[in-house]
């Protein structure tokens, strides 16, 4: 079943959703991890391309993703959710949305700022549609790390309400994704 039912999410949906998280919780690693690296160290060069290329196929796939929620929309949340439950998983899915695109854009801005292309994974250049102010970099670089951790603590909330659903309220939450 490619597409969404009204009691599960469809194959494409599922490939969006777990490459859109793998990408995003990897990226938020390699962020992690880069900023403690020395302007001489190798990878911090190579990490910086890795992690600019990884930041637009996570773009590239929330654009599909939300194309394709058009397209066949996801099921509803299930009726037995209590009122704040139905509020917080709402809640945490505008914000995941939000900020598959927030993230990778500032550090979109942020690549670009110089008004510099950036390469993709060696295959093809990303070009800079301008340069920007120093102080529009800045905010860029405030939202982009602000951004970035605090959706891992939503991801962490996220994933921890999915397991509570399925493994202590026996609701077969986590099986509509899987």
């Amino acid at each position: 079943m490619l597409k969404n039912s009204t009691e599960r999410y469809g194959l494409v949906s599922k490939l969006f959703h777990w490459s859109i998280a793998i990408g995003m919780i990897g990226l938020i690693g390699l962020g992690w991890w880069m900023v403690g690296l020395s302007y001489y160290d190798k990878w911090y060069h190579q990490g910086l391309e890795l992690h600019r290329a990884i930041g637009m196929m996570v773009l590239f796939l929330a654009t599909c993703f939300v194309l394709w929620k058009i397209v066949t929309p996801s099921p509803p949340l299930q009726s037995d959710l209590k009122a704040y439950e139905k509020l917080g998983a709402k809640t945490a899915h505008i914000l995941l949305l939000l900020s598959m695109f927030t993230v990778p854009v500032t550090g979109y801005v942020i690549s670009t700022s110089s008004g510099s292309a950036f390469t993709f994974f060696g295959l093809f250049d990303i070009p800079a549609i301008s340069s920007v102010s120093e102080a529009i970099r800045d905010l860029a670089i405030t939202l982009h790390f602000y951004a970035a951790y605090g959706i891992a603590i939503v991801v962490v909330i996220h994933a921890g309400a999915a397991l509570k659903h399925q493994f202590i309220d026996k609701q077969g939450t986590l099986r509509r994704m899987l």
